[in-house]
């Protein structure tokens, strides 16, 4: 793998300290590729002595954490304390996790680390600070950007049993139906098929595309956006060589038998593609952004505020986030 994985610290006050220490404890058992967290080692210290764990942390540099990494939890300081206690984010939240995902992406681009991880964040905080990013995906692609241009993130939810990509993303459902457009499904139609050759692997992906509508539209009376917006969409992929299906009725898209037909359901909006995967594999599913120029994934839950700070938090999808961004990191050319 091209250098550690970069880890963020996310929300201090969430579970994201306590399943970051819980995987590198099973560092060893679970093969875990090095990684080391950008955030505030007394903060981690605090929580790893609130949890009773054993774990001797060290700040050090991103060229020091592979080495480090088998003896010690690596730190590479963002220079911003978190105080924030277990549930109870304070003043320091929103600009520790801030500057722990600016810096992860900057070390990707450099070439310090092969990939970035993220912990979960808790947008309401970071929206009270003043972000204006709907959320992770948009904020990454604008510390992407190149000459003042972002790049189109798309945001999948990976694991073994399915592959998800809802078109419109953290949209309310009125504005979600409103930004839906021919080009928008073709746009990210296209960077699943390029990502998915690059970075899994698979050289002719198979695609199955939703329909808006109940029934995909019932042939109209149903809503005509399945035949004005999304049929053409189709049209246009499959003449450019894609393996494409639909628009395909939801509801009929998600069982075990149907899943064996395709390698990722692209769906119209945020719920439609996210229900199915959190329903079938909650606990392996990873959130991965494609269409940028450095790995991104994160673990598919939240700060879960409630559980912070008790042991309860599993780490499960951190590991599986872990290792499919080194699985990325190392498939790529």
């Amino acid at each position: 793998m091209p250098g550690p994985l970069a880890l963020t610290s996310g929300e201090p006050a969430g579970i994201g300290p306590d399943i970051t220490i819980a995987a590198w404890l099973r560092r060893q058992q679970d093969n875990l590729p090095p990684f080391y967290v950008r955030g505030d080692r007394a903060s981690l210290a605090e929580r790893a002595k609130m949890l009773g764990l054993a774990v001797e942390l060290a700040d050090v540099s991103a060229e020091e954490a592979m080495t480090a990494f088998t003896r010690v939890l690596p730190v590479v300081a963002t220079g911003k304390a978190a105080t924030a206690r277990p549930g109870k984010p304070d003043e320091t939240s929103a600009d520790a996790a801030l500057a722990s995902i600016r810096q992860a992406v900057a070390d990707v681009l450099s070439g310090k680390a092969g990939a970035v991880v993220t912990n979960p964040i808790a947008k309401n905080v970071l929206y009270r600070a003043g972000f204006r990013h709907p959320g992770h995906t948009e904020y990454l692609a604008e510390l992407a950007a190149e000459g003042g241009r972002a790049p189109q993130p798309v945001m999948m939810l990976w694991s073994p049993a399915l592959a998800v990509v809802p078109v419109t993303i953290h949209l309310p459902v009125r504005e979600a139906l409103k930004q839906l457009s021919t080009d928008l499904i073709v746009s990210t139609a296209r960077i699943v098929v390029a990502d998915m050759n690059t970075h899994f692997g698979i050289a002719n992906p198979r695609l199955a595309i939703s329909g808006l509508n109940p029934h995909a539209g019932e042939d109209g009376t149903l809503g005509m956006e399945d035949i004005e917006i999304v049929a053409p969409a189709i049209e246009i992929l499959s003449s450019e060589g894609i393996t494409v299906r639909g628009p395909l009725p939801a509801d009929t898209m998600f069982h075990e038998a149907a899943r064996k037909t395709y390698d990722c359901a692209i769906c119209m909006y945020h719920d439609q593609a996210l229900i199915p995967v959190k329903t079938i594999a909650f606990e392996d599913a990873v959130n991965v952004t494609l269409g940028l120029p450095f790995i991104r994934t994160s673990p598919d839950h939240g700060t879960a505020f409630d559980i912070a700070g008790t042991g309860k938090a599993d780490p499960s999808s951190l590991i599986a986030a872990m290792r499919l961004a080194a699985r990325m990191a190392a498939a790529r050319p």
